[in-house]
């Protein structure tokens, strides 16, 4: 098993090659174990996974810091790859709060992690742009007083909360990545112009979310071409393994047959994948 140094200079190194870097996002250690198996090069835990899995609403202040850590130790302690979290807004609205989030989350074993923008107050649901980036400043200073480089990703929220603005968005995105942000993230862009735009703005490496539902999907490839250097699928995974659960259910319960069957791995082959490798 590498140690943590070493997983965070491979994070490192894969985030600066020409080819993006895809970012599975596993919600539990078996799902952590499964990635792992099918080659997938680093994980970030999904806040949106782990909420359903708790029987909560993602996005509402419902997980805790301590809640989400642990969730992160078990998938960092699950696999050999580096592993990221999603951190939502780092559990409290001051910077103190945000920086407190990054040094506990490297004390979990984590290798980067990424801070939002977004209040969870409905009435007010982005950080005025000052606070904004007071808190990744200091989230970025306790990232580079740790003693391995951690990848602080800082995200503006605008899009996933009715606010497609995209000039407010690459204002935000340039003042994170002048107060030390090493990756630049604004969920919730889906058209091909404003993603190249958006890398066009910045030189720290950007991320993009896919498998968004109801938005184009761009391959890799595709992204590649317009600057992104970083993809990851946020609850894209989870929602398919539920969205899978719900039809199965649904036929049982309300046509009485079981043909979905069919299409499923046996328990022998998904418990390969799950054993540690």
């Amino acid at each position: 098993m590498p140690t943590q140094a070493e997983k965070a200079a491979t994070f490192y190194q894969l985030h600066h090659r020409p080819e993006p870097l895809i970012v599975a996002n596993p919600w539990d250690a078996g799902t952590a174990r499964i990635l792992t198996a099918l080659g997938f090069e680093a994980l970030s835990t999904t806040s949106g996974g782990l909420a359903i899995t708790l029987a909560r609403r993602d996005g509402t202040a419902s997980i805790t810091r301590a809640e989400a850590l642990a969730n992160a130790k078990s998938i960092v302690e699950a696999t050999h790859l580096p592993v990221a979290a999603d951190l939502e807004n780092g559990y409290g609205h001051a910077p103190e709060a945000a920086a407190e989030t990054i040094r506990l989350a490297a004390e979990a074993g984590l290798v980067g992690g990424s801070i939002e923008d977004a209040t969870t107050d409905a009435a007010h649901p982005i950080y005025d742009f000052n606070l904004a980036v007071e808190r990744v400043a200091a989230a970025a200073e306790a990232a580079r007083a740790l003693p391995f480089p951690f990848i602080f990703v800082a995200r503006a929220e605008n899009y996933l909360h009715g606010r497609p603005d995209l000039d407010d968005t690459i204002r935000r995105l340039q003042a994170f990545e002048q107060a030390g942000a090493e990756v630049l993230y604004a969920p919730g862009l889906t058209r091909s112009e404003d993603i190249q735009a958006v890398c066009a703005a910045v030189s720290k490496p950007v991320n993009v979310l896919a498998a968004l539902k109801g938005a184009p999907h761009l391959s890799v490839s595709e992204l590649a071409a317009l600057g992104v250097r970083r993809i990851s699928l946020g609850s894209a995974l989870s929602r398919a393994s539920l969205s899978a659960f719900i039809h199965a259910s649904r036929e049982i319960r309300e046509k009485g047959t079981f043909t979905f069957a069919a299409e499923t791995f046996s328990l022998s082959e998904i418990g390969n994948l799950v054993a540690e490798h």
